[in-house]
């Protein structure tokens, strides 16, 4: 069985930056997609961001999309997260998941029930 770390979140200040990390262990995840979900306090889960098994393309939801990067590192197992520009409605718990079955169609594969493995969450907090 795999599991799924997250690290890097924290305080920051509106117009900050935070690179959060997703460092994978147990199994090779190699030919999971992978994906960034966030949870702010009494709001469902959202999805952020995810990237296919062939790293060839990435997927953001509009409130992220210009601000956010998703990244993989094989080599290393670790799925990144670089967050920019990041604003006070960004804070949340923000949790890496991955997903075993094989999408061409990464942006169907957006709901929190398509990811078979996930993370403990890393809190972000941005100040105003």
């Amino acid at each position: 069985q795999g599991q799924l770390v997250e690290s890097g979140g924290g305080l920051v200040q509106t117009g900050g930056s935070l690179r959060l990390s997703c460092a994978a262990s147990g199994r090779t995840f190699s030919t999971y997609a992978m994906g960034w979900f966030r949870q702010a306090p009494g709001k469902e889960r959202e999805f952020v961001a995810n990237i296919n098994w062939n790293d060839v393309r990435t997927y953001y939801a509009d409130s992220v999309k210009g601000r956010f990067t998703i990244s993989r590192d094989k080599s290393e197992n670790t799925v990144y997260l670089q967050m920019n520009s990041l604003k006070p409605e960004d804070t949340a718990v923000y949790y890496c998941a991955a997903d075993r079955e094989i999408h061409e169609n990464i942006e169907a594969v957006t709901t929190a029930d398509e990811y078979d493995y996930w993370g403990q969450g890393t809190q972000v907090t941005v100040s105003s």
